[in-house]
């Protein structure tokens, strides 16, 4: 019996670790808060039902691989009015010094000056992304992704979004 039971040790341990894994897997996936900070009146932590519950906008855009695909977001112009980001009229003067920094779990950020994001100012709408093609954005990618229609490299698609940080850029 003894033999037994130090032969099924080992085997415990390692479903014991696999479990563990598994755990931390999905409490990272379910950890879909969005956080909107910095130069705002009302701060956002979002979470995954709030994002799904905005308005959503469809588009067409080209990815890394050259082929067109439909992804469904909202817009981050939308998301930002909703913290209260300068944006429309109020877009002008020292306003016109901020930029949104979007970062990802990863720690990948990249920049977007609110111009490029307002309607008022700009032809394209930027969105954040929750869905491609129908169906949501995969892991690694999301839970939310920026896309970028008509940009000749999708370098600011970025993925597994976790913040926006609006700044004045001084």
């Amino acid at each position: 019996m003894t033999n037994i039971l130090q032969a099924i040790k080992p085997i415990g341990r390692v479903l014991a670790s696999l479990s563990f894994v598994l755990i931390l897997a999905l409490s990272s996936r379910a950890q879909t808060a969005l956080k909107i900070s910095g130069e705002v009146t009302n701060p956002l932590t979002l979470q995954a039902a709030d994002l799904k519950a905005m308005p959503h906008i469809d588009l067409i855009a080209k990815d890394r691989d050259s082929k067109e695909h439909r992804y469904s977001g909202i817009p981050l112009s939308a998301l930002l009015k909703q913290a209260g980001v300068t944006l429309g009229d109020e877009l002008r003067g020292k306003n016109l010094m901020k930029v949104a920094v979007v970062k990802a779990a990863d720690g990948y950020e990249v920049l977007f000056a609110l111009p490029e994001l307002d309607p008022d100012f700009a032809t394209r709408t930027i969105v954040l992304a929750d869905q491609v093609d129908g169906v949501p954005l995969p892991q690694g990618v999301g839970p939310y992704r920026v896309v970028v229609p008509d940009e000749k490299k999708p370098a600011r698609w970025i993925r597994e979004v976790k913040s926006i940080d609006v700044r004045f850029v001084k």
